[in-house]
Protein backbone atom coordinates (compact mmCIF):
# COMPACT_ATOMS: atom_id res chain seq x y z
CA UNK A 1 0.00 0.00 0.00
CA UNK A 2 2.91 2.36 0.75
CA UNK A 3 4.36 1.53 -2.65
CA UNK A 4 1.01 2.18 -4.33
CA UNK A 5 0.65 5.49 -2.48
CA UNK A 6 4.12 6.66 -3.44
CA UNK A 7 3.61 5.52 -7.01
CA UNK A 8 0.25 7.26 -7.18
CA UNK A 9 1.77 10.44 -5.78
CA UNK A 10 4.20 10.65 -8.66
CA UNK A 11 2.17 8.92 -11.34
CA UNK A 12 -1.13 10.81 -11.06
CA UNK A 13 0.35 14.27 -11.85
CA UNK A 14 2.31 12.81 -14.74
CA UNK A 15 -0.79 11.15 -16.19
CA UNK A 16 -2.85 14.29 -15.65
CA UNK A 17 -0.20 16.40 -17.39
CA UNK A 18 0.03 13.93 -20.29
CA UNK A 19 -3.75 13.98 -20.77
CA UNK A 20 -4.16 17.79 -20.63
CA UNK A 21 -0.99 19.13 -22.27
CA UNK A 22 1.13 18.95 -25.40
CA UNK A 23 4.87 19.05 -24.82
CA UNK A 24 8.22 18.78 -26.61
CA UNK A 25 11.81 18.48 -25.50
CA UNK A 26 13.01 20.42 -28.56
CA UNK A 27 12.73 23.93 -27.14
CA UNK A 28 15.32 26.60 -26.36
CA UNK A 29 15.57 30.06 -24.84
CA UNK A 30 16.30 32.81 -27.38
CA UNK A 31 16.28 36.58 -27.28
CA UNK A 32 17.27 39.81 -28.95
CA UNK A 33 20.90 40.54 -29.60
CA UNK A 34 22.28 43.93 -30.66
CA UNK A 35 25.57 43.92 -32.50
CA UNK A 36 27.52 47.03 -31.53
CA UNK A 37 29.41 48.64 -34.43
CA UNK A 38 30.79 52.14 -35.05
CA UNK A 39 29.15 54.39 -37.63
CA UNK A 40 32.43 56.15 -38.41
CA UNK A 41 35.97 54.81 -38.78
CA UNK A 42 38.64 55.76 -36.29
CA UNK A 43 41.10 54.68 -33.62
CA UNK A 44 39.71 53.31 -30.35
CA UNK A 45 40.61 55.58 -27.45
CA UNK A 46 38.78 53.79 -24.62
CA UNK A 47 36.87 50.56 -24.05
CA UNK A 48 34.74 50.87 -20.93
CA UNK A 49 33.19 47.37 -20.72
CA UNK A 50 34.21 43.77 -20.86
CA UNK A 51 32.45 40.47 -21.50
CA UNK A 52 29.64 39.60 -19.07
CA UNK A 53 29.23 43.24 -17.93
CA UNK A 54 25.62 44.24 -17.51
CA UNK A 55 24.84 47.64 -19.11
CA UNK A 56 21.88 49.98 -19.36
CA UNK A 57 20.51 51.53 -22.51
CA UNK A 58 22.54 54.65 -23.41
CA UNK A 59 25.63 53.55 -21.49
CA UNK A 60 28.97 54.45 -23.13
CA UNK A 61 30.69 51.27 -24.34
CA UNK A 62 33.53 52.39 -26.64
CA UNK A 63 35.00 55.80 -27.40
CA UNK A 64 36.87 56.65 -30.57
CA UNK A 65 39.50 59.37 -30.90
CA UNK A 66 37.60 62.69 -31.19
CA UNK A 67 40.42 64.88 -32.47
CA UNK A 68 40.17 64.21 -36.25
CA UNK A 69 36.41 64.79 -36.17
CA UNK A 70 36.76 67.91 -33.99
CA UNK A 71 39.09 69.36 -36.63
CA UNK A 72 36.45 68.73 -39.28
CA UNK A 73 33.86 70.44 -37.10
CA UNK A 74 36.09 73.53 -36.80
CA UNK A 75 36.59 73.59 -40.58
CA UNK A 76 32.85 73.35 -41.21
CA UNK A 77 32.15 76.11 -38.70
CA UNK A 78 34.54 78.37 -40.59
CA UNK A 79 32.78 77.45 -43.84
CA UNK A 80 29.44 78.39 -42.29
CA UNK A 81 30.85 81.75 -41.22
CA UNK A 82 32.14 82.41 -44.75
CA UNK A 83 28.79 81.39 -46.24
CA UNK A 84 26.95 83.73 -43.88
CA UNK A 85 29.27 86.59 -44.89
CA UNK A 86 28.65 85.77 -48.57
CA UNK A 87 24.95 85.84 -47.85
CA UNK A 88 25.20 89.34 -46.36
CA UNK A 89 27.31 90.50 -49.30
CA UNK A 90 24.85 89.04 -51.81
CA UNK A 91 21.92 90.79 -50.16
CA UNK A 92 23.85 94.07 -50.08
CA UNK A 93 24.70 93.71 -53.76
CA UNK A 94 21.12 92.97 -54.71
CA UNK A 95 19.86 95.85 -52.59
CA UNK A 96 22.29 98.14 -54.44
CA UNK A 97 20.89 96.88 -57.75
CA UNK A 98 17.37 97.47 -56.48
CA UNK A 99 18.34 100.99 -55.49
CA UNK A 100 19.74 101.56 -58.99
CA UNK A 101 16.53 100.21 -60.47
CA UNK A 102 14.53 102.60 -58.28
CA UNK A 103 16.72 105.47 -59.49
CA UNK A 104 16.14 104.36 -63.08
CA UNK A 105 12.42 104.39 -62.37
CA UNK A 106 12.64 108.04 -61.37
CA UNK A 107 14.73 108.75 -64.47
CA UNK A 108 12.01 107.12 -66.55
CA UNK A 109 9.38 109.30 -64.94
CA UNK A 110 11.61 112.34 -65.57
CA UNK A 111 12.04 111.35 -69.21
CA UNK A 112 8.27 111.06 -69.60
CA UNK A 113 7.85 114.44 -67.94
CA UNK A 114 10.42 115.90 -70.36
CA UNK A 115 8.35 114.59 -73.28
CA UNK A 116 5.27 116.26 -71.84
CA UNK A 117 7.27 119.49 -71.37
CA UNK A 118 8.53 119.44 -74.95
CA UNK A 119 5.01 118.75 -76.20
CA UNK A 120 3.80 121.77 -74.25
CA UNK A 121 6.66 123.83 -75.64
CA UNK A 122 5.67 122.71 -79.13
CA UNK A 123 2.14 123.92 -78.61
CA UNK A 124 3.46 127.22 -77.18
CA UNK A 125 5.77 127.65 -80.18
CA UNK A 126 2.89 126.97 -82.55
CA UNK A 127 0.90 129.63 -80.71
CA UNK A 128 3.85 132.03 -81.08
CA UNK A 129 3.99 131.20 -84.79
CA UNK A 130 0.30 131.92 -85.17
CA UNK A 131 0.75 135.20 -83.28
CA UNK A 132 3.66 136.16 -85.56
CA UNK A 133 1.56 135.32 -88.60
CA UNK A 134 -1.26 137.55 -87.34
CA UNK A 135 1.18 140.40 -86.74
CA UNK A 136 2.56 139.88 -90.24
CA UNK A 137 -0.92 140.09 -91.74
CA UNK A 138 -1.53 143.36 -89.88
CA UNK A 139 1.78 144.80 -91.11
CA UNK A 140 0.98 143.83 -94.68
CA UNK A 141 -2.47 145.44 -94.40
CA UNK A 142 -0.88 148.65 -93.08
CA UNK A 143 1.61 148.56 -95.98
CA UNK A 144 -1.18 148.20 -98.53
CA UNK A 145 -3.03 151.18 -97.07
CA UNK A 146 0.15 153.25 -97.06
CA UNK A 147 0.85 152.46 -100.67
CA UNK A 148 -2.68 153.64 -101.53
CA UNK A 149 -2.29 156.90 -99.54
CA UNK A 150 1.23 157.79 -100.63
CA UNK A 151 0.41 158.95 -104.22
CA UNK A 152 -2.12 161.44 -102.85
CA UNK A 153 0.25 162.64 -100.16
CA UNK A 154 -1.69 160.99 -97.35
CA UNK A 155 1.54 159.68 -95.76
CA UNK A 156 5.17 160.61 -96.11
CA UNK A 157 7.84 158.62 -97.85
CA UNK A 158 9.49 157.91 -94.53
CA UNK A 159 6.36 156.41 -93.02
CA UNK A 160 5.85 154.23 -96.09
CA UNK A 161 9.42 152.94 -95.76
CA UNK A 162 8.81 152.17 -92.09
CA UNK A 163 5.72 150.10 -92.97
CA UNK A 164 7.68 148.17 -95.58
CA UNK A 165 10.42 147.52 -93.06
CA UNK A 166 7.87 146.35 -90.48
CA UNK A 167 6.55 143.78 -92.95
CA UNK A 168 10.04 142.41 -93.52
CA UNK A 169 10.67 142.21 -89.78
CA UNK A 170 7.41 140.35 -89.20
CA UNK A 171 8.15 137.97 -92.09
CA UNK A 172 11.48 137.19 -90.44
CA UNK A 173 9.71 136.69 -87.11
CA UNK A 174 7.25 134.28 -88.72
CA UNK A 175 10.08 132.35 -90.31
CA UNK A 176 11.95 132.24 -87.00
CA UNK A 177 8.86 130.99 -85.15
CA UNK A 178 8.31 128.37 -87.83
CA UNK A 179 11.92 127.12 -87.50
CA UNK A 180 11.51 126.91 -83.73
CA UNK A 181 8.41 124.78 -84.26
CA UNK A 182 10.32 122.58 -86.69
CA UNK A 183 13.18 122.21 -84.24
CA UNK A 184 10.79 121.31 -81.42
CA UNK A 185 9.07 118.68 -83.56
CA UNK A 186 12.40 117.17 -84.57
CA UNK A 187 13.43 117.16 -80.89
CA UNK A 188 10.33 115.10 -80.17
CA UNK A 189 11.22 112.61 -82.87
CA UNK A 190 8.51 113.91 -85.25
CA UNK A 191 8.97 115.01 -88.87
CA UNK A 192 9.64 118.73 -89.17
CA UNK A 193 6.66 119.17 -91.45
CA UNK A 194 3.54 117.18 -90.58
CA UNK A 195 1.67 115.22 -93.18
CA UNK A 196 -1.08 117.04 -95.09
CA UNK A 197 -4.18 117.48 -92.99
CA UNK A 198 -2.28 117.49 -89.69
CA UNK A 199 -1.49 120.45 -87.47
CA UNK A 200 2.03 121.53 -86.55
CA UNK A 201 1.19 121.16 -82.83
CA UNK A 202 -0.33 117.69 -83.18
CA UNK A 203 1.52 115.06 -81.06
CA UNK A 204 0.82 111.28 -80.97
CA UNK A 205 -0.99 110.21 -77.81
CA UNK A 206 1.65 107.56 -76.94
CA UNK A 207 4.66 109.74 -77.62
CA UNK A 208 5.61 109.71 -73.91
CA UNK A 209 5.88 105.90 -74.18
CA UNK A 210 7.68 105.60 -77.52
CA UNK A 211 10.07 108.54 -77.35
CA UNK A 212 13.71 107.49 -77.80
CA UNK A 213 14.92 109.01 -74.52
CA UNK A 214 12.08 107.26 -72.66
CA UNK A 215 12.90 103.94 -74.29
CA UNK A 216 16.58 104.38 -73.44
CA UNK A 217 15.91 104.96 -69.76
CA UNK A 218 13.37 102.14 -69.84
CA UNK A 219 16.06 99.81 -71.18
CA UNK A 220 18.32 100.74 -68.26
CA UNK A 221 15.45 99.99 -65.89
CA UNK A 222 14.88 96.61 -67.52
CA UNK A 223 18.57 95.74 -67.19
CA UNK A 224 18.54 96.64 -63.49
CA UNK A 225 15.35 94.63 -62.92
CA UNK A 226 16.79 91.59 -64.70
CA UNK A 227 19.82 91.63 -62.40
CA UNK A 228 17.69 91.02 -59.30
CA UNK A 229 15.50 88.42 -61.01
CA UNK A 230 12.35 90.35 -61.96
CA UNK A 231 10.68 88.94 -65.07
CA UNK A 232 7.49 90.58 -66.42
CA UNK A 233 5.02 88.64 -68.50
CA UNK A 234 6.29 90.45 -71.61
CA UNK A 235 8.93 93.05 -72.44
CA UNK A 236 7.00 94.32 -75.49
CA UNK A 237 4.61 96.52 -73.52
CA UNK A 238 4.95 100.23 -72.97
CA UNK A 239 6.75 101.58 -69.90
CA UNK A 240 3.41 102.57 -68.40
CA UNK A 241 2.03 99.02 -68.82
CA UNK A 242 5.11 97.40 -67.36
CA UNK A 243 5.24 99.79 -64.40
CA UNK A 244 1.58 99.05 -63.73
CA UNK A 245 2.32 95.32 -63.78
CA UNK A 246 5.25 95.89 -61.43
CA UNK A 247 3.06 97.75 -58.91
CA UNK A 248 0.58 94.85 -58.96
CA UNK A 249 3.16 92.64 -57.23
CA UNK A 250 1.75 93.99 -53.98
CA UNK A 251 -2.00 94.49 -53.39
CA UNK A 252 -1.22 97.72 -51.52
CA UNK A 253 1.15 98.90 -54.28
CA UNK A 254 3.81 99.31 -51.59
CA UNK A 255 7.22 99.61 -53.23
CA UNK A 256 9.08 98.74 -50.02
CA UNK A 257 7.28 95.40 -49.78
CA UNK A 258 7.78 94.74 -53.48
CA UNK A 259 11.51 95.42 -53.30
CA UNK A 260 11.88 93.36 -50.10
CA UNK A 261 10.23 90.40 -51.80
CA UNK A 262 12.39 90.79 -54.90
CA UNK A 263 15.57 91.00 -52.83
CA UNK A 264 14.66 87.77 -51.01
CA UNK A 265 14.02 85.94 -54.30
CA UNK A 266 16.96 87.37 -56.28
CA UNK A 267 19.17 84.71 -57.96
CA UNK A 268 22.32 85.90 -56.19
CA UNK A 269 20.61 85.76 -52.80
CA UNK A 270 19.11 82.33 -53.54
CA UNK A 271 22.51 81.03 -54.57
CA UNK A 272 24.09 82.40 -51.40
CA UNK A 273 21.27 80.84 -49.35
CA UNK A 274 21.86 77.47 -51.01
CA UNK A 275 25.58 77.64 -50.19
CA UNK A 276 24.76 78.60 -46.61
CA UNK A 277 22.32 75.69 -46.27
CA UNK A 278 24.94 73.32 -47.69
CA UNK A 279 27.59 74.67 -45.29
CA UNK A 280 25.25 74.21 -42.32
CA UNK A 281 24.37 70.70 -43.47
CA UNK A 282 28.10 69.88 -43.71
CA UNK A 283 28.55 71.25 -40.19
CA UNK A 284 25.66 69.14 -38.89
CA UNK A 285 27.18 66.09 -40.56
CA UNK A 286 30.56 66.83 -38.96
CA UNK A 287 28.89 67.25 -35.55
CA UNK A 288 27.01 64.00 -36.09
CA UNK A 289 30.24 62.17 -36.92
CA UNK A 290 31.82 63.65 -33.80
CA UNK A 291 28.88 62.39 -31.75
CA UNK A 292 29.22 58.97 -33.37
CA UNK A 293 32.68 58.67 -31.77
CA UNK A 294 30.84 57.75 -28.56
CA UNK A 295 29.38 54.28 -29.09
CA UNK A 296 26.60 53.52 -26.63
CA UNK A 297 24.36 50.59 -25.88
CA UNK A 298 20.98 50.60 -27.60
CA UNK A 299 19.33 48.20 -25.15
CA UNK A 300 19.56 46.94 -21.57
CA UNK A 301 21.52 43.72 -21.51
CA UNK A 302 24.79 41.91 -21.01
CA UNK A 303 27.96 42.40 -23.09
CA UNK A 304 29.15 39.35 -25.02
CA UNK A 305 31.63 38.58 -27.80
CA UNK A 306 33.82 41.62 -27.14
CA UNK A 307 36.64 41.83 -29.65
CA UNK A 308 37.96 45.39 -29.41
CA UNK A 309 40.77 46.98 -27.40
CA UNK A 310 42.21 50.50 -27.08
CA UNK A 311 44.43 51.44 -30.00
CA UNK A 312 42.58 49.30 -32.54
CA UNK A 313 41.71 50.99 -35.81
CA UNK A 314 38.10 50.12 -36.62
CA UNK A 315 36.02 50.59 -39.74
CA UNK A 316 32.44 51.75 -39.97
CA UNK A 317 30.12 48.78 -39.47
CA UNK A 318 32.80 46.55 -37.92
CA UNK A 319 31.35 44.38 -35.14
CA UNK A 320 32.97 45.28 -31.81
CA UNK A 321 30.77 43.35 -29.39
CA UNK A 322 27.21 42.21 -28.85
CA UNK A 323 24.68 43.11 -26.19
CA UNK A 324 22.11 40.44 -25.36
CA UNK A 325 18.87 41.52 -23.77
CA UNK A 326 17.89 40.12 -20.38
CA UNK A 327 14.23 41.07 -20.66
CA UNK A 328 13.37 40.64 -24.35
CA UNK A 329 13.66 36.86 -24.40
CA UNK A 330 11.24 34.11 -25.34
CA UNK A 331 11.16 30.37 -26.01
CA UNK A 332 11.17 28.79 -29.44
CA UNK A 333 9.48 25.39 -29.06
CA UNK A 334 9.72 23.10 -32.07
CA UNK A 335 6.52 21.04 -31.99
CA UNK A 336 5.87 18.19 -34.39
CA UNK A 337 3.28 18.89 -37.04
CA UNK A 338 1.14 16.13 -35.52
CA UNK A 339 0.98 18.15 -32.27
CA UNK A 340 -0.25 21.43 -33.78
CA UNK A 341 -3.93 20.57 -34.21
CA UNK A 342 -5.02 22.02 -30.85
CA UNK A 343 -2.39 24.75 -30.41
CA UNK A 344 -3.58 28.38 -30.62
CA UNK A 345 -2.35 31.84 -29.69
CA UNK A 346 -3.05 32.73 -26.07
CA UNK A 347 -2.86 29.20 -24.57
CA UNK A 348 -1.09 28.88 -21.23
CA UNK A 349 2.31 27.21 -21.20
CA UNK A 350 4.26 25.83 -18.24
CA UNK A 351 7.99 25.80 -19.00
CA UNK A 352 10.42 23.58 -17.06
CA UNK A 353 14.13 24.49 -16.98
CA UNK A 354 16.95 22.41 -15.43
CA UNK A 355 19.38 25.30 -14.94
CA UNK A 356 18.95 25.72 -11.18
CA UNK A 357 19.59 22.10 -10.08
CA UNK A 358 15.95 21.11 -9.97
CA UNK A 359 13.14 21.71 -12.37
CA UNK A 360 12.23 25.37 -12.17
CA UNK A 361 8.95 26.40 -13.73
CA UNK A 362 8.13 29.59 -15.69
CA UNK A 363 4.75 30.70 -16.92
CA UNK A 364 4.19 31.69 -20.56
CA UNK A 365 1.70 31.89 -23.39
CA UNK A 366 1.80 31.14 -27.09
CA UNK A 367 2.11 34.35 -29.13
CA UNK A 368 2.77 33.13 -32.66
CA UNK A 369 3.61 30.40 -35.14
CA UNK A 370 6.58 30.63 -37.49
CA UNK A 371 5.55 30.76 -41.15
CA UNK A 372 7.53 27.69 -42.15
CA UNK A 373 9.19 24.66 -40.64
CA UNK A 374 12.81 24.61 -39.62
CA UNK A 375 13.71 22.58 -42.69
CA UNK A 376 12.27 25.13 -45.15
CA UNK A 377 13.93 28.03 -43.32
CA UNK A 378 17.36 26.41 -43.36
CA UNK A 379 20.23 27.71 -45.46
CA UNK A 380 19.80 24.88 -47.97
CA UNK A 381 16.14 23.89 -47.99
CA UNK A 382 15.31 20.47 -49.50
CA UNK A 383 14.25 20.24 -53.14
CA UNK A 384 11.65 17.48 -53.57
CA UNK A 385 10.66 18.22 -57.17
CA UNK A 386 12.80 15.29 -58.39
CA UNK A 387 10.37 12.81 -56.82
CA UNK A 388 12.77 11.36 -54.22
CA UNK A 389 10.48 12.47 -51.41
CA UNK A 390 10.27 10.56 -48.13
CA UNK A 391 7.60 11.69 -45.68
CA UNK A 392 9.22 12.82 -42.46
CA UNK A 393 7.36 14.42 -39.59
CA UNK A 394 8.36 18.10 -39.62
CA UNK A 395 8.73 20.45 -36.67
CA UNK A 396 7.32 24.01 -36.60
CA UNK A 397 8.81 26.68 -34.28
CA UNK A 398 6.17 28.10 -31.92
CA UNK A 399 6.95 31.30 -30.04
CA UNK A 400 6.23 31.33 -26.30
CA UNK A 401 6.46 34.61 -24.39
CA UNK A 402 7.18 34.48 -20.66
CA UNK A 403 4.73 36.00 -18.17
CA UNK A 404 5.95 37.65 -14.97
CA UNK A 405 9.56 36.99 -15.84
CA UNK A 406 12.08 38.82 -13.61
CA UNK A 407 15.71 38.45 -14.74
CA UNK A 408 17.01 39.81 -11.44
CA UNK A 409 15.57 36.84 -9.52
CA UNK A 410 16.03 33.86 -11.82
CA UNK A 411 17.47 34.86 -15.21
CA UNK A 412 17.25 32.61 -18.23
CA UNK A 413 20.29 32.53 -20.48
CA UNK A 414 19.96 32.27 -24.24
CA UNK A 415 20.36 28.74 -25.53
CA UNK A 416 19.11 26.88 -22.46
CA UNK A 417 16.91 23.89 -23.19
CA UNK A 418 13.29 24.03 -22.02
CA UNK A 419 10.45 21.55 -21.78
CA UNK A 420 7.18 23.43 -22.44
CA UNK A 421 3.76 22.03 -21.55
CA UNK A 422 0.88 23.67 -23.44
CA UNK A 423 -2.49 23.41 -21.67
CA UNK A 424 -4.54 23.25 -24.84
CA UNK A 425 -7.77 22.29 -23.01
CA UNK A 426 -7.82 25.56 -21.08
CA UNK A 427 -9.38 28.60 -22.80
CA UNK A 428 -6.91 30.89 -24.54
CA UNK A 429 -6.49 34.39 -23.10
CA UNK A 430 -4.86 37.68 -24.01
CA UNK A 431 -4.47 39.46 -27.37
CA UNK A 432 -5.55 37.47 -30.47
CA UNK A 433 -6.57 34.54 -28.30
CA UNK A 434 -7.64 31.48 -30.27
CA UNK A 435 -6.05 32.56 -33.58
CA UNK A 436 -3.29 30.88 -35.54
CA UNK A 437 -2.13 33.99 -37.38
CA UNK A 438 -1.85 37.41 -35.84
CA UNK A 439 -3.93 40.16 -37.50
CA UNK A 440 -2.45 42.66 -39.93
CA UNK A 441 -0.16 44.96 -38.01
CA UNK A 442 -0.77 48.71 -38.65
CA UNK A 443 2.47 50.31 -39.79
CA UNK A 444 3.33 53.90 -40.80
CA UNK A 445 2.70 54.64 -44.47
CA UNK A 446 5.50 56.31 -46.42
CA UNK A 447 8.85 57.57 -45.08
CA UNK A 448 8.95 58.71 -41.46
CA UNK A 449 11.64 60.82 -39.82
CA UNK A 450 13.07 59.41 -36.56
CA UNK A 451 12.76 61.52 -33.43
CA UNK A 452 16.11 63.23 -32.67
CA UNK A 453 17.87 61.48 -29.83
CA UNK A 454 15.66 58.38 -30.04
CA UNK A 455 17.25 55.15 -31.39
CA UNK A 456 15.66 53.28 -34.23
CA UNK A 457 13.65 50.27 -33.04
CA UNK A 458 12.19 47.32 -34.88
CA UNK A 459 8.45 47.21 -35.59
CA UNK A 460 8.16 43.74 -34.04
CA UNK A 461 10.25 41.88 -31.45
CA UNK A 462 12.44 40.01 -33.93
CA UNK A 463 16.08 39.09 -33.46
CA UNK A 464 18.01 42.00 -34.89
CA UNK A 465 21.20 43.96 -34.63
CA UNK A 466 22.15 47.60 -35.15
CA UNK A 467 25.06 49.83 -34.30
CA UNK A 468 25.25 52.17 -31.37
CA UNK A 469 25.25 55.95 -31.69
Amino acid sequence: MVGLAVGGYFLVPAVETALNTVSTDDAYVTGHVTFVAPRVPGQVARVLVDDHNRVKRGALLVQLDHEPYQVQVDIKKAAVGAAEADMVAARAEVEAIVAQADANRYQLERAIEDVHTQAANLRANVATLNSSKATLELARANLRRGEELFPGGGISKEELDQRRQTVKVQEAAVDQALQVVYATRVGLGLPARPEPGHDLGEVPADLDQTFSAVRQVFGQLRRSAAQFGYRPTTWKGTPKQLLEEFYKLDPERNLDKIFARLVASAPAVKQAEAKLVQARADLNNALLNLRYCDIVSEIDGVVTRKNVNPGNNVAAGQALMAVRSLTEIWIDANFKETQLADLRIGQRVRCEVDMYGSRREYEGRITGFTMGTGETLSLLPPQNATGNFVKIVQRLPVKIDLIGYDPDKAPLLVGLSVVPYVYYKEPATGPHAGDVLQPLRPLPQGPTAPIPGEPLQSAAPLAHGHSGL
